[in-house]
Parts: C-alpha cells; structure tokens; sequence
C-alpha cells in the first residue's frame, strides 16, 4: 500500500487526464455504502487540491444524499492500461446545483451534457498512489450514448420530472435536495 499525500502533483495530474473512467464512494452517517462508477468527459482537476465532477441523473442520487450528510468522498481511479496504478483521492466534497451560486464559475469547464444534475467540488485532504498489479487490462472502445439519448428524448422538462420522482430520496429514506 502507498503512502499518503497531500497534494497532487503532475505525476496524479497526469495520470487522472490519462482515465476514461473514475469511481466515487460515499456513505452516511448510517446506512448503505454507495460505490458508483462514472465515465464521459465529466473530471477536472482545479488545483493541487481540488476537484470537480459533473454528475449526470441516473437511478438515483446517493451521492448528493450522502456528500450534504457528511462531505465525506473517496474518488479512485485505476490504470486499465499501460503501467499498473490504482489512485484515491480522500476529502470533503460539496454538491453544487444548477441554482448555487459557484454553478456558473465551473459549469463551462464541461460539455453541455443531457441528464446534467450537479457538479461535486471535491476538497482534497489525502491522496494515495498504490501498486494495482491485480487489476486487468481493459480496452476502451469508447462511451455509451445511451444517457444523452435518453435525455434528448425525454427533453430538458421530462428529465426534470424524472429528478423530481427519482432522485429527492436516498434509498435510505434521507431526502436529497434538487432545487
């Protein structure tokens, strides 16, 4: 297991431009872990000590439900192809809604993407490079077009209503705000 860092550096700065895909893990105070895995051009790194993610809607919203409980993230990446790397990211996240004042500071750092719901600034506390001599090689054969058909066919109102039936409660019951 690596050692822990504070800060990245070009070394993390460089691997993390180099991911197709990231996984981001939260939990509440009580209840079930949520580990979810993202993809599409939706990760920016900010500094040596911020992140930022676009999330998009999906199933649900456990992510949001856990980061306004605790702020507590860990986001990873692993290296599916040329030298082995598994690296996380430890820290304190926030969610910030289209409402928020900060949406339009970041939300240009990104692609208009269908099924946007809210962008996670992700304060960095500790980082960790470790070996990932387990994990396989995968190749990248490029990303699913399904969520921005999705929401191009439901259209900016039925994705709306669809946050609004399947993203206000966490599946622990907590409620998640949207507005």
């Amino acid at each position: 297991m690596g050692g822990l860092i504070q800060s990245l550096t070009k070394k993390e700065t460089d691997f993390i431009a180099r991911q197709k895909m990231f996984f981001v893990a939260t939990a509440p105070n009580e209840g079930k872990i949520n580990l979810s895995p993202k993809g599409i051009d939706s990760f920016r790194v900010l500094n040596e000590n911020q992140v930022i993610w676009l999330n998009l809607t999906g199933s649900g919203n456990e992510t949001q439900a856990h980061v306004d409980e605790n702020g507590r993230m860990t986001i990873m990446m692993c290296a599916f192809e040329g030298a082995p790397n598994i690296l996380r990211l430890y820290g304190k996240a926030t969610a910030i809604l289209p409402k928020d004042a900060y949406w339009d500071k970041y939300i240009d750092l990104f692609p208009e993407l269908g099924g946007t719901r809210q962008l996670i600034l992700l304060d960095i506390k500790a980082i960790q490079n470790s070996c990932g001599f387990g994990v396989p090689y995968y190749d990248y054969k490029g990303e699913r077009d399904t969520l921005g058909l999705w929401a191009e066919k439901k259209g900016k109102e039925g994705v709306r209503e669809y946050q609004e039936l399947k993203n206000t409660t966490s599946i622990d019951g907590k409620e998640i705000r949207i507005d």
